[in-house]
């Protein structure tokens, strides 16, 4: 299926590896331009090479900090006018809320919910200007089940989606198009660590800690990233026009549901 992405422009926030990876590889193969953003610089050079060498594609690379404005500045100096917005920044730590501090609250609600607005409202009346436009915030399946001990990402995410379903409503009229993909245990560095003890990768600690969460997943494994990124590009796809402010999950069946 040809996805009529050719020659579109397309930003990828925190893309220099895992989820955002997937999702910058996949625009990238379908013909987008696809400009990536991460905090590490070297890191982002190594990722958008990479992507170069695997797709062919036009990549470039914005460094810096998506949460504050000088790293929106520089994502935008690259890539001003993007036809695809892929919305996407690390999970606060987990703990119990009584303990959080002012700073951490703060920090999670820029991160997970105020950058990603942020974003949004710094492309979408040019995407509905040009009639053209495809949003996806990248969160997480506790927007579905919330999970015990991870209230900052719970809180942050949740007030993103909510924003989210108003907003989708109001621009769907000129072909812009928001949704968000909710992922559950992808097979990234991310979750490698922290199913590692100590924070270091262990990949053996993170097999057998996957192996564990697999057994309670209907698809009996962890999800391969080049999936998510696959339905990341469909979402952004000249067919997608009819999909309007949805939380699209992608976990193997673990959270339960009729809906």
């Amino acid at each position: 299926m040809d996805l009529g992405l050719n020659g579109r422009r397309a930003l990828v926030c925190a893309a220099s590896a895992g989820l955002g990876y997937a999702c910058a590889e996949a625009l990238a193969r379908e013909g987008a331009a696809v400009t990536i953003t991460g905090r590490d610089a070297a890191a982002l050079e190594r990722a958008a090479a990479r992507l170069r060498a695997e797709t062919g594609a036009e990549i470039a690379a914005a460094a810096g900090d998506i949460t504050t404005e000088a790293g929106r500045a520089a994502a935008f100096a690259v890539c001003p006018a993007p036809d695809i917005l892929i919305n996407n920044a690390g999970g606060p730590p987990a703990g119990d809320f009584r303990e959080f501090t002012e700073a951490q609250w703060q920090a999670a609600l820029n991160a997970n919910m105020l950058t990603p607005i942020a974003m949004m409202r710094a492309v979408v009346d040019g995407m509905a200007a040009r009639r053209f436009g495809r949003i996806v915030n990248i969160t997480s399946a506790a927007v579905k089940a919330p999970m015990p001990g991870l209230a900052l990402s719970n809180t942050a995410r949740t007030g993103l989606t909510g924003f989210v379903a108003g907003l989708s409503r109001e621009v769907a009229w000129a072909n812009v198009v928001i949704n968000n993909m909710l992922p559950g245990p992808f097979d990234t560095g991310r979750l490698r660590r922290n199913l590692s003890p100590g924070g270091a990768i262990d990949n053996a600690a993170a097999e057998r800690g996957m192996a564990a969460w697999a057994a309670r997943i209907p698809a009996r494994r962890v999800g391969n990233p080049a999936e998510f990124g696959a339905v990341c590009a469909f979402l952004c796809s000249a067919h997608a026009g009819f999909i309007v402010g949805q939380n699209i999950l992608l976990d193997g069946g673990e959270f339960n549901s009729t809906i």
